[in-house]
């Protein structure tokens, strides 16, 4: 459980004082009033009703707590179904891909795990795949037909250089073709991109898109991307930029950085290093507010892609008791007002 208003915890101080001014009130009521005979005292009061007289004193003390928490605001963390319904799987195909430090290739094992993942995903959920290298290519538009979403995977092709900017933008342009994100970059090139819906009236009344409103990052519940790459950028769009697009949109952009440090590849019969960009994917998921995930083998990647369809699926909201705590501290406050009368005649 947390608190919504923590600074107004330091009311709680006030039940102790009252506490101790109760015991202070019960030592002088003794002190004040003598008895001849104790023995009488005690066959004259019992000791189940001494005890009871306490009773609601001590009710009104939790109803005092209760209230007192109520103003922190408590709330309790809770796991909900989301709102999700579609998911964009955007791998990297870049030449690195082929480095076979994970068996029998990186691509093949990244293939198997996003198979994995999307069959995973609830009936109603729609996943589109978007290849990204040098330029982007949207292999598979957002669907619930998971043969086609399966098919698409499979056929993935290696190509040459890699842009994580492109990638992140060609899939929020996947999941946004209607809005002008993304027209004054060139990032699909000869590959296939999001065909935006016809709507003469609209076109007729405002010919280009109008610019999305910038959102809380990580508000927009309806959608993810879920970007898996084992390289840097060498051109294209700067992930920094893309991530702040996707984070002004409300889109979460999980990022897997997948592969080992030591792999090196053939580019044109010339070796070259295999490593991801680490720093660059916490910043995209971190400006994005979603998480980063780091897989060496292919084993951590079907570990991850499990983690990730629990984190999309199941959605943290923060639920609100104070209506549950201001309730709580009326009813013990009238339960000790009612004892006080019927056992003493009075109020406690």
């Amino acid at each position: 459980m947390t608190f919504l208003w923590r600074d107004a915890l330091w009311l709680l101080l006030a039940a102790p004082v009252l506490a101790a001014a109760y015991a202070l009130a019960l030592r002088r009521r003794r002190r004040a009033v003598r008895y001849s005979s104790l023995a009488l005292l005690r066959e004259a009061i019992p000791p189940a009703q001494a005890l009871r007289r306490h009773v609601p004193p001590f009710l009104l003390m939790l109803a005092l707590l209760a209230i007192l928490l109520a103003v922190s605001r408590p709330a309790a963390v809770t796991l909900v179904p989301s709102e999700l319904r579609t998911v964009v799987l955007a791998i990297d195909v870049s030449l690195s891909m082929g480095a076979t430090d994970v068996e029998p290739t990186r691509l093949a094992a990244a293939q198997a795990a996003a198979k994995t993942f999307v069959r995973a995903q609830p009936p109603n959920v729609r996943v589109g795949i978007v290849a990204f290298a040098g330029q982007a290519d949207l292999v598979q538009p957002p669907t619930t037909r998971r043969s086609e979403t399966l098919a698409a995977i499979d056929h993935l092709q290696l190509q040459y250089s890699t842009a994580l900017g492109n990638g992140v933008l060609a899939a929020l342009m996947t999941l946004f073709p209607d809005s002008n994100i993304g027209d004054k970059y060139d990032i699909f090139g000869p590959g296939h991109s999001p065909q935006r819906r016809p709507d003469p009236l609209r076109q007729a009344l405002s010919p280009r898109p109008a610019k999305p409103v910038a959102v809380e990052p990580g508000s927009f519940s309806s959608a993810a991307i879920v970007l898996l790459t084992d390289g840097r950028s060498t051109f294209g769009i700067g992930h920094a930029k893309a991530a702040q697009i996707a984070a002004d949109l409300g889109v979460r952009v999980y990022t897997v950085g997948f592969g080992t440090s030591a792999a090196t590849v053939d580019v044109d019969g010339n070796p070259a290093e295999a490593e991801f960009d680490e720093a660059a994917l916490r910043e995209v998921a971190q400006t994005t507010r979603a998480k980063y995930f780091q897989a060496g083998t292919a084993r951590e990647l079907n570990s991850v892609y499990r983690t990730l369809s629990g984190d999309i699926v199941l959605e943290r909201k923060v639920l609100e008791l104070t209506a549950l705590f201001t309730a709580l501290g009326a009813l013990l406050s009238l339960t000790s007002a009612g004892l006080s009368v019927a056992w003493g005649n009075r109020l406690a």
